[in-house]
């Protein structure tokens, strides 16, 4: 007879992924997501062992539960609400990708737009438009009643759009451009897809001395590909994150020369509109003898950490 405990490892990593996603969006915290889920866990080994048989599908039970801890965490947040359950001695994983430390980074700040929220519209929103639940399943889980849930999470729709006018921090832009260069790096399309603006649109520059797009490259996925086929992993090619025009933006070296320069907007917590620069004429004196180069690049597509140098802005 099969254990009905027996789980295949990655739908134990995927799970608890699952789980930590939902609370830390919920919470905005990692340490308080942590919490949330080895509290649901506990939970559910503390169920008889008939009870947990019968429980079917296991994730939205799962789910349900994390939700339902999160609520009354942000109803009621007391001194303890965020702390770990795990022993705070331990040491944070030392081989974390820089991947995924980037993506961490421009979680928070969209999770920073979600904290003028109530706690109802905060959980309608998030389960419903991050995490696609079923209407049904976010009424259960925020105990309200369907049409309740749906002016909940429209409320916050709107209090999120209005705070589109706000002007983008150096942190968040910093961050986003950190994480589309990564995203460059690893060749990573999905990643570089969601760091996009759907509407966003990509402008080359090539002055006609250079043979590269004439037209803008309008759309998240189309743009992104436009990218990583410019960028690709080629002997000799390194990315550098570099200020461009008072904002951090990108730098593409070709032995050691520069060969591009990428300006980035933001909007919306999303890059709305990338600017690429390839016309040699307006890179020469980004190429100046007297510009420092920055050594160690390494070349595309190993992942690595971004470069900074305080050559003058052209």
């Amino acid at each position: 007879m099969d254990d009905p405990d027996a789980v295949p490892i990655a739908d134990l990593v995927d799970e608890r992924r699952y789980l930590l996603d939902l609370a830390q969006w919920m919470l905005g915290g990692a340490e308080a997501a942590e919490s949330v889920v080895d509290e649901t866990y506990r939970r559910w080994y503390g169920l008889p062992d008939a009870e947990r048989r019968r429980i079917a599908p296991v994730r939205s039970w799962l789910a349900r539960t994390a939700g339902a801890i999160c609520l009354g965490r942000l109803a009621s947040p007391g001194p303890d609400a965020a702390a770990p359950s795990v022993d705070p001695g331990t040491p944070p994983d030392a081989a974390e990708p820089a991947r995924t430390t980037l993506v961490q980074e421009v979680r928070l700040v969209l999770l920073n737009a979600l904290d003028s929220l109530s706690p109802a519209e905060r959980a309608a929103f998030v389960l419903n438009d991050v995490f696609g639940m079923p209407s049904d399943a976010v009424a259960d889980m925020v105990g309200r009643p369907q049409p309740e849930c749906a002016e909940l999470a429209d409320r916050a729709r709107r209090s999120l759009r209005r705070q589109r006018s706000l002007p983008t921090t150096p942190q968040e832009h910093d961050a986003l451009a950190r994480a589309v260069l990564q995203a460059c790096v690893d060749e990573d399309t999905e990643q570089l897809t969601e760091l996009l603006a759907a509407d966003a649109t990509a402008f080359f520059d090539g002055g006609g001395k250079v043979r590269a797009l004439t037209r803008p490259v309008h759309g998240d996925r189309q743009v992104a590909h436009s990218l990583l086929t410019l960028l690709s992993g080629r002997p000799r090619t390194s990315l550098a994150n570099h200020p461009v025009n008072g904002r951090t933006g990108l730098v593409a070296r070709y032995d050691r020369q520069v060969a591009a320069v990428i300006g980035l907007d933001i909007r919306d917590h999303r890059v709305s509109q990338v600017w690429i620069i390839l016309n040699p004429y307006k890179l020469h004196l980004w190429n100046r003898p007297s510009a420092p180069a920055e050594p160690g690049s390494p070349p595309l597509p190993a992942p690595r950490e971004a470069h900074r140098s305080e050559q003058k802005e052209a």
